[in-house]
């Protein structure tokens, strides 16, 4: 009996294949990904998310803060995560419009099936090298399975 399977088509002429880094070079499969346990997001504070004192709805910072946690947790385990406590959450100083905002969340300590993720929000004048730390906080964040349960997360060492 013959194999009547039929072979995934090529990609189209010009159209990149999202494995194919760089373009044509079939050693590089896989490029190398950042550390998956830190994440780094940046935003523009824009007059749509401040208050009217001009600077950062603090809700909104958290709002950012628990997003880049919930993206450095679910790179570190590949699972379905949620948030289950936030703590030591710490406003520095005010987050004014017009600035850019880095958030950078690392994967701090795990438990059997949690994550503690700090995450660290530093304000940057848009013109200028001057950086400063305008918020942090500590979240921990629960891996799920399938079936809506926690689930064992790799421990932090790389261990079992």
């Amino acid at each position: 009996m013959t194999d009547r399977s039929i072979p995934d088509p090529a990609p189209a002429a010009g159209v990149l294949d999202f494995l194919d880094y760089p373009p044509g070079d079939p050693h590089r499969l896989n490029p190398p990904r950042p550390y998956a346990g830190e994440t780094r997001v940046t935003h523009v504070v824009f007059p749509g998310a401040t208050n009217h004192h001009g600077t950062l709805f603090g809700g909104d910072a958290l709002s950012y803060m628990d997003s880049a946690a919930f993206i450095a947790a679910t790179r570190y385990c590949r699972r379905k995560v949620v948030t289950r406590h936030l703590s030591e959450m710490e406003f520095r100083r005010p987050i004014p419009q017009g600035t850019l905002v880095e958030l950078v969340a690392r994967v701090v300590k795990t438990g059997r099936t949690s994550m503690t993720v700090q995450v660290d929000l530093f304000v940057e004048e848009m013109y200028s090298e001057k950086r400063q730390l305008g918020c942090a906080g500590s979240f921990v964040l629960v891996a799920l399975g399938d079936d809506g349960q926690p689930v064992p997360v790799p421990a932090l060492g790389g261990g079992p």
